[in-house]
């Protein structure tokens, strides 16, 4: 069922004209669409229902989002519910309905309260939608007994009563103090004023950085090339096939190439990399005492 090309005027005119089901109608039509899936049986069900989407859309309008897209979110929770009710478990649809609708708008309306996701678990979606309303509350009775919270001990008891990390109230606050802006904008008025993004931190590696480690990386290299050069041709064929190839291979895959045992090849492994490190020492003292 569509509902595209509607305002959110028109949908409303239309859902107040809907037919009010009795519970007989409506569980013949809910079994009419779960056991024959007949699309006009769920049509009519969800068409009667759609009053309880539109007002429970409309409560959600404080969050910015537009009428017409949280009446589409509401009609699909709406669908949804409409899909999964069983009609032999005896409640009432809009009683199950309620649930697929509130879970469908609110999902909505956190996608798009800012670019940065705000939270998704349950916990965090009861702060999100409740912060406000509990920390009002907070408030009137920390004034009727004649206390006064410091923003501290406010987010702590925000906490307490939501039941999530003080952590996750602190980043809510700062999701919900305001609507994101864009790093494009200027930090004053006029053409020539410099975007905010200007003013962030440049965090890549600078020039002399950049040149300096290419440097080490080529000295490296070459101290790696004159190590292998001090080895002997099985020896630089075992080193190359145990540690420079993307896929190793294994001390038994090698021994069976070479006619050796794997025993012998981690031996001849442990012999090549000792004459490594020893080419590698005395590069380095080299390089140290020229420096020096």
């Amino acid at each position: 069922m569509a509902f595209d090309g509607y305002t959110d005027q028109s949908m409303s005119r239309k859902a107040m004209k809907a037919e009010l089901l009795d519970a007989e109608t409506e569980l013949a039509l809910a079994r009419a669409w779960r056991d024959h899936r007949d699309e006009q049986a769920l049509h009519r069900l969800v068409t009667a229902y759609m009053r309880l989407a539109i007002s429970m859309a409309a409560k959600f309008r404080r969050y910015g989002a537009p009428m017409n897209d949280l009446i589409q979110e509401a009609s699909l929770g709406l669908m949804k519910a409409a899909d999964k009710f069983d009609p032999d478990r005896g409640v009432r649809f809009s009683t199950y309905a309620v649930w697929w609708i509130k879970a469908s708008i609110q999902d909505y309306v956190m996608r798009n309260w800012s670019m940065v996701r705000t939270g998704s678990t349950s916990s965090q979606k009861a702060l999100f939608f409740n912060m406000r309303r509990v920390q009002a509350r907070l408030e009137r009775e920390a004034r009727a007994a004649g206390e006064t919270l410091d923003p501290h001990q406010l987010r702590q008891r925000i906490a307490t009563e939501v039941g999530v990390p003080l952590a996750d109230v602190e980043m809510m606050e700062g999701r919900l103090s305001g609507s994101d802006f864009s790093l494009n904008a200027t930090q004053v008025a006029g053409e020539e004023g410099r975007e905010w993004i200007e003013a962030l931190e440049d965090d890549s590696l600078q020039a002399a950085d950049r040149v300096e480690g290419a440097h080490d990386a080529a000295r490296l290299r070459d101290w790696l090339v004159a190590a292998m050069g001090a080895l002997n041709a099985r020896e630089r064929f075992i080193v190359t096939e145990r540690k420079l190839r993307e896929e190793p291979r294994t001390l038994e895959s090698l021994g069976e190439e070479l006619g050796l045992s794997k025993e012998r090849v981690r031996q001849l492994e442990a012999a090549a990399f000792a004459k490594m490190r020893r080419s590698l020492e005395a590069q380095s003292r080299e390089v140290h005492h020229f420096l020096t």
